[in-house]
């Protein structure tokens, strides 16, 4: 149910069938207070997880070093603070940059190297166990969500693997929802910044069939409104949920709950919504995704 001003209303709406529960429940994760498993020389480093993505959100207050050894698959390097700078190395290949930046980095050995204070967003798979396990909230994935599909990764790249490096100034347009970027493994929008409260006679409730959704607060409140469907079982409903995230901070919509988000700061609000794999719905509206040349769909079974 959008809003006719949100460029999602031109979706096309699925027709599947709706689970009968019981449903997961959402994780949250609440930055500032959890405790760090992680940390060293400049840095602070706080996790969470969903079935198939692990968020690594961290404080960076000096120079920092991060290394990936045989990492399995791609991860996406995110930060919105410009004053941070990075090298970042990869199979040969070094890239230099500022922040205000979404960067791909490519299976194997990789390191990133940052200068400054800010903020930087590392997201993986699960597939790197290593980081799932250092997550407060892995338990609650002892067993998986039979709603969402296994994860299968999307087709390699056109070229090949290498690091890519994307600028975040990129203006708004209008039909086009955020700035959405995609890779093997996920699909990230970093949507536009919303300054001050969101219109509450314009909200989007909405929900998926059987992906997640993880819902990062970088900057300024939201309040996350969640509702769980009714079914004939009882059992399975739950009151309604506002969940209150001030930024930096993470929340994990498991499908089907029904979910809008209100930015609620007086300044400046900043979300960005990830998913793995990368959504279908999402790449096939033109000109969304802004890396679509790049990274390629899946082809489509016509064995059957």
């Amino acid at each position: 149910m959008y809003d006719a001003s949100d460029p999602r209303a031109s979706l096309a709406q699925s027709a599947k069938a709706k689970p009968t529960g019981p449903f997961a429940k959402p994780q949250v994760g609440l930055f500032p207070a959890m405790p760090s498993p992680d940390s060293g020389k400049g840095y602070e480093a706080k996790f969470l997880r969903s079935q198939n993505i692990v968020v690594k959100n961290i404080e960076i207050t000096g120079d920092a070093e991060f290394t990936r050894l045989g990492q399995v698959d791609e991860y996406v390097a995110l930060s919105l603070d410009p004053e941070l700078h990075f090298t970042v190395s990869a199979n040969g290949q070094v890239e230099e940059f500022d922040g205000y930046t979404l960067a791909i980095i490519p299976p194997g050995d990789s390191t990133i190297k940052v200068t400054g204070r800010g903020m930087l967003t590392l997201l993986y798979t699960t597939k790197s166990d290593d980081l799932a396990q250092l997550c407060p909230n892995n338990a609650a994935y002892a067993g998986e969500n039979k709603v969402v599909p296994p994860f299968q990764a999307w087709p390699d790249p056109v070229g090949g693997y290498r690091i890519r490096v994307y600028s975040l100034d990129i203006p708004a347009e209008q039909g086009r929802f955020g700035r959405i970027f995609r890779c093997t493994t996920m699909m990230v929008n970093v949507l536009d910044p919303r300054h001050g409260p969101r219109d509450r006679t314009k909200i989007s409730p909405h929900h998926h069939d059987d992906f997640e959704q993880i819902s990062l607060a970088l900057k300024g409140h939201f309040t996350h409104l969640l509702r769980v469907p009714w079914t004939p079982n009882m059992d399975h409903w739950r009151d309604d949920a506002q969940i209150v995230c001030p930024a930096p901070s993470a929340c994990v919509i498991p499908p089907p709950l029904i979910h809008t988000s209100l930015s609620t700061g007086a300044d400046e609000n900043q979300l960005i919504d990830i998913f793995a794999p990368p959504r279908v719905d999402f790449s096939i509206k033109s000109g969304w995704v802004l890396n679509a040349d790049e990274y390629p769909m899946p082809q489509k079974d016509t064995s059957t």
